[in-house]
């Protein structure tokens, strides 16, 4: 991904304001009402076809054949299935998620085996992966065929037995390992199509970038994983809306977070010593407490909303344990390999100040050096202040109080511009008149909608990792 400047930002946003110019692609009943009676009570219900029927109407170039018609009766009559099964479609993605984070955990995970990782640099991979991956693969069967109660071991297990897999007899184990050989071959093949794809823009084209960057994973599997990148790139964007004068001193008070995800193991480092943890809503309360936004962390309400029940139930236990006093471990690794610019170790450095104190744990080795690492102990009232929700972005209608602020960050990659542009309508009626949404997608705006582009910037963390941050407005009213 090449950087872009503020310029050609600028000129990003220009287009994106400009829809016409791009080329537009085209339970049972018992069940789903206990589902839709769980999720309402959460505060937010599916989405009516009056929310979105101008968004269908612009966009109808995108529609699907239930929907694509000019008969607006019609469509009316057809919305409430559509958007049911879209749910289920959406939410039957996590399953492939969940698939790939065991294969990114066999190829880079630390806590298994002694065995170096496997690059995941497509071009420096053979077509030999079976001597690639072998050791390591039997290493990873090996701990999940034992009582390990870690909580990844615990999750890859379960999601293996749940495929008919087993791990007592050589049999089974062989058929195992022949299962996870074909997952590997089957990510790298993938890992190839979306470097292909995100390659599919001519050069100079900043817009173009942008905007095939933007829904580069349309079709993948719902990625959890995360790490301190997006807080960082979070925070410099929220830096910048400050000194332009766009949010005033102590003036968020409520905040959703739309896809925190879980720190499983990290794609870059393979690190895996710690706890699986949750790190998106800390590092916005922090971040908006040390730029003077919120008075102060007992004045933010976080909201997170996911469609993963890993995620949600992770959140929730965080949440009742911290309502019965215990603090919440944020283990902060610094991967000492990228050149780290200046401003993101400083960021790193002091990561937490806000939300808790350090806590001094063992430093553990890689390749017999010790690593860099930070262990923030959150407060228990911070962590209580944290709510998760059963959410679909694309699909549900939030009927609770409006938020100040709203953010995503690598979730809006996983849609395409149907999905993105309903997204974007029911973000809309999230927030109160003047309150923002701040993501590293760039999202198509539509003249129907009162959400609006008004800033924009690039952030560098190392040489070769960056991020595009862009900020939305709610218009009056």
């Amino acid at each position: 991904m090449t950087r872009m400047t503020q310029i050609e930002g600028k000129q990003a946003l220009g287009h994106l304001r400009h829809p016409r110019h791009l080329r537009l692609k085209s339970f049972t009943i018992l069940a789903c009402l206990a589902w839709l009676s769980v999720r309402t009570s959460a505060g937010n219900s599916l989405t009516e076809y009056t929310d979105v029927q101008q968004v269908l109407a612009f966009v109808s170039e995108l529609l699907p054949p239930e929907l694509k018609t000019s008969d607006v009766s019609a469509q009316r009559k057809a919305w409430p299935e559509w958007v049911i099964g879209h749910d289920r479609d959406i939410r039957a993605r996590l399953l492939r998620g969940d698939e790939d984070t065991v294969v990114n955990w066999l190829l880079f995970g630390t806590s298994f085996t002694r065995q170096p990782g496997v690059p995941f640099d497509v071009s420096a991979i053979s077509g030999d992966l079976p001597r690639l991956i072998s050791k390591r693969t039997k290493d990873l069967i090996s701990v999940l065929g034992s009582a390990d109660p870690d909580e990844r071991s615990a999750f890859a297990r379960r999601l293996l037995q749940s495929q008919g897999y087993g791990f007592k007899t050589a049999e089974e184990r062989a058929r195992l390992e022949r299962h996870l050989q074909a997952e590997v071959e089957r990510v790298v093949a993938e890992r190839r199509k979306y470097k292909r794809r995100g390659e599919e823009f001519r050069a100079g084209d900043v817009a173009g970038q942008v905007m095939v960057e933007s829904t580069l994973f349309r079709d993948r599997g719902l990625s959890l994983d995360t790490s301190i990148l997006p807080g960082y790139a979070i925070e410099q964007a929220l830096r910048m809306m400050k000194n332009q004068g766009l949010l005033p001193p102590n003036d968020i008070h409520r905040v959703a977070v739309i896809g925190p995800g879980l720190d499983f193991s990290d794609k870059n480092t393979g690190y895996d010593f710690y706890p699986v943890q949750t790190l998106q809503p800390f590092t916005s309360i922090d971040s908006l407490v040390r730029l003077g936004l919120a008075a102060g962390p007992s004045g933010i309400e976080l909201t997170t909303f996911d469609i993963s029940p890993r995620v949600n139930d992770h959140i929730l236990a965080m949440r009742n344990r911290a309502n019965a006093g215990a603090s919440y471990l944020l283990r902060l690794p610094l991967d000492p390999g990228p050149h780290w610019t200046p401003a993101l170790l400083t960021y790193w450095r002091n990561l937490g100040d806000r939300i808790g104190a350090e806590t001094p744990l063992p430093r553990p080795s890689e390749n017999g050096k010790e690593l860099e690492l930070r262990t923030i102990a959150v407060r228990p009232e911070v962590a209580a202040r944290v709510t998760p929700v059963d959410f679909n972005v694309v699909t549900d209608k939030w009927t609770g109080p409006p938020f100040d602020l709203v953010i995503a960050t690598n979730v809006f990659v996983y849609y395409d511009r149907l999905d993105q542009s309903l997204a974007l309508a029911g973000i809309k009626a999230m927030l109160r008149p003047g309150g923002f949404f701040i993501t590293n997608n760039a999202i198509v705006e539509l003249p129907v909608s009162r959400l609006r582009a008004v800033g924009f910037m690039t952030v560098q963390h190392s040489p070769e990792k960056i991020d595009h941050v862009f900020w939305y407005r709610r218009n009056e009213p």
